[in-house]
């Protein structure tokens, strides 16, 4: 079948395959796709615990954590407090941060009709990441959770954010029409990083600790982090996955949209606002990790294809074994020192991209 490819805003983009009906059930993400994607993502989990700066037996890890769960006794040894309050929260905050930014990734592609799209296309990221450098630079927290200061300031500043380059995108076109969010969203961006150099100048005592989280990392990260990410991806993340069928429609044209019924305008702000809030939340946890919202969609249909129905879910799974596979190597690479995970996700992004656009553009040659 001859595959059709849209013109988007600054790229192609393949469109959306048509629903199908095959006896009665719709075409959607299949049970043997899901039990699939989700043995590779425990496979990746399973290494990225064992593996380190200690390696670990797989039989010994596999085994305190299902003490863990069922509360039995513990083996002797180093391995359990490096299993459950090391290695484990981290990986487990990896893999959500991953899922969300991936998830995130992809419906900004299909909503903007832009292959270049990802969370950060309208700055909310930028947003985010500065509502968190202005309570680590004043150190802003609260006495209950530590990272709470930070958290609430990232997601606070999100979806400020959101609200400036919506109100703009609207004052200057009422339609607000993709090319006008994209390039407001980039001249806020450019905006919000002079403020950051600003802050970063003043803060000179706080300065490292500010460049390593800009350039993100989850190190240290605890169960409670966990936790906020798991229930920031259930929320959030199950508002998109509810809306996969309007974002294939979204994929070919917002006319084609609205002449099948999809409210544009409200379906669009429900979209953004769930968008900026998982990025939000990452940002305040893991820093700004850059090119996993934009590689891994891409990566992720080559495999199930352009169906939102399908390409969201698998997104997620993409998404968390990808940043879980970069922060493998972000630790053991310089062992024993520790590079901060966007700058592997960073260089391994760049060069994937480079391929997945040279091929787009074969294809359409």
């Amino acid at each position: 079948m001859r595959r059709n490819v849209q013109r988007g805003t600054g790229g192609e983009l393949p469109s959306p395959a048509p629903e199908t009906h095959t006896g009665g059930r719709r075409d959607g993400f299949r049970a043997g796709e899901l039990v699939l994607f989700a043995l590779v993502t425990l496979a990746v989990m399973a290494l990225c615990v064992c593996v380190g700066s200690v390696s670990l037996p797989l039989k010994t890890t596999l085994t305190v954590i299902w003490n863990a769960v069922w509360r039995l006794p513990m083996p002797d040894g180093v391995s359990v407090p490096i299993i459950l309050s090391v290695r484990l929260p981290r990986v487990l905050c990896v893999a959500l941060t991953g899922a969300a930014l991936s998830i995130c990734g992809g419906a900004m592609q299909g909503l903007l009709k832009n292959p270049l799209a990802d969370g950060s296309t309208l700055g909310v990221a930028s947003g985010a990441s500065l509502g968190a450098v202005i309570a680590i630079a004043f150190g802003i927290t609260l006495p209950a959770l530590p990272f709470a200061g930070t958290m609430i300031l990232a997601i606070a500043f999100a979806f400020l954010s959101l609200l400036i380059i919506l109100s703009l995108a609207y004052k200057i076109d009422y339609s607000m029409s993709t090319n006008t969010i994209i390039l407001i969203g980039v001249i806020y961006s450019m905006f919000v990083s002079s403020i950051l150099a600003l802050i970063i100048s003043f803060a000179s005592d706080r300065v490292r600790q500010i460049t390593f989280w800009t350039m993100g990392s989850l190190l240290g990260a605890t169960l409670q982090n966990a936790l906020v990410l798991l229930a920031a991806l259930v929320v959030f993340g199950g508002l998109i996955l509810r809306y996969s069928r309007e974002l294939n429609a979204f994929a070919v044209s917002e006319d084609n949209a609205r002449n099948i019924g999809v409210p544009v305008r409200r379906v669009k702000l429900f979209l953004l606002i769930a968008v900026s809030a998982l990025i939000g939340v990452c940002v305040s946890i893991g820093g700004t990790i850059g090119f996993v919202g934009l590689v891994t969609p891409h990566m992720v249909r080559m495999i199930v294809g352009p169906d939102h129905k399908r390409l969201l879910p698998a997104s997620l799974f993409g998404g968390a074994v990808f940043l879980m596979l970069a922060d493998l190597v972000a630790r053991i690479l310089l062992n024993p020192v520790e590079l901060p995970i966007g700058v592997v996700t960073s260089f391994v992004g760049a060069f994937l991209f480079v391929v997945i656009f040279y091929r787009y553009r074969r294809a359409r040659a």
